[in-house]
């Protein structure tokens, strides 16, 4: 199909309970709970929100399975309330909604997830159908913690593969984000997907994974390993270019052999809420740039000043802004060197 425009965000959409607590507490000790807000999370519903907060003229749509119940309405409701395409909700009474407990420790700003499965452990490629969109992306989440997905399907590895291929035969250009488990998940669940992406957005640690490297020591990145990491993947794939993300910058490399660094917000202590949700935030800036035709350099840009102004609240989508505004907060706050 030709005219192609906008985003197809697929997979995770999940609810949230953002709960913020004064320190995490070691085995058997206790933490107060200071805010316990529900949201909309996952990388199919952060994405596409944060994707409308920047630019309520893109069109986006999603698809995903969640539960007939009360959270799963509460999800439908928050797609529609920032104008998303609901009509790709699957509703299944096999299982409660997909949920995720995101407790944010105030004293370190670190985050920490409890996952319970629920309708992630039983979709399948059969939830997504691509005969009738008209976007241009797809935005495919989150292999690993998805039990009928993460295995075989129909004589391919797993069903991400399966999904990817459908969706690269559809005439999609295809993305997808990943999730921080272990190093051998990682690999075993994502190399197999690498010939059938357009594109590949991911951190520093899971690029790491994926190429068998030590990118990440002491919690410093290294951003010479992190580069040669994502030249590694390509080789193992189809993709135009990989683009790795960090506390300090991204890296992007093309598979014509473009190298580019760009230094990430410095982003005030005091501004800092939580990280929940940085790295979508980071996906949809950057793809909002390539949705608008601009350069990596420019894209890369996009995606932190879009991150960096997710961090402003502890959950996933609520600080970030239109594209204009985030980009006018990343340059009053300042870029690293």
């Amino acid at each position: 199909m030709s005219g192609r425009t906008g985003f197809l965000t697929a997979g995770t959409f999940c609810l949230d309970r953002n709960i913020t607590v004064d320190s995490w507490p070691e085995e058997d000790m206790v933490a107060t709970a200071r805010a316990v807000e529900p949201a909309g999370g996952g990388s199919a519903c952060n994405f596409a929100i944060d994707m409308r907060k920047l630019d309520p003229t893109v069109p986006v749509e999603t698809q995903t399975l969640v539960g007939a119940d009360a959270d799963g309405d509460f999800l439908v409701s928050v797609a529609e309330a920032h104008g998303i395409d609901t009509s790709g909700f699957a509703r299944t009474a096999e299982a409660h909604t997909q949920t995720t407990d995101a407790y944010h420790a105030s004293d370190t700003g670190r985050r920490t997830h409890i996952l319970f499965e629920g309708t992630a452990r039983v979709m399948t490629p059969e939830h997504f159908d691509f005969s009738t969109t008209g976007a241009r992306f797809l935005h495919l989440g989150l292999p690993g913690i998805h039990q009928k997905m993460d295995g075989p399907w129909e004589g391919d590895r797993n069903g991400w593969v399966t999904v990817l291929k459908r969706a690269r035969s559809a005439g999609l250009e295809t993305n997808l984000e990943l999730v921080s488990t272990s190093v051998d998940h990682l690999r075993e669940t994502i190399l197999p997907c690498l010939p059938h992406l357009t594109t590949l957005v991911c951190n520093d640690f899971e690029i790491g994974a994926l190429a068998s490297a030590e990118t990440v020591a002491g919690g410093v990145t290294n951003i010479d390993g992190v580069e040669m990491a994502a030249r590694k993947a390509l080789g193992a794939g189809a993709m135009e270019f990989v683009a790795v993300h960090f506390t300090a910058g991204a890296v992007l490399v093309t598979r014509d052999g473009e190298t580019v660094f760009t230094p990430s917000v410095r982003v005030p202590p005091e501004d800092h809420r939580g990280a929940n949700g940085a790295g979508d935030a980071f996906a949809a800036g950057f793809f909002y740039g390539r949705h608008k035709g601009w350069s990596h350099p420019r894209c890369l840009r996009m995606g932190h000043a879009t991150s960096a102004a997710s961090l402003r609240a502890p959950g996933t989508y609520e600080a970030v802004d239109t594209a204009e505004a985030v980009l006018a907060l990343a340059d009053r706050w300042g870029w690293r060197s």
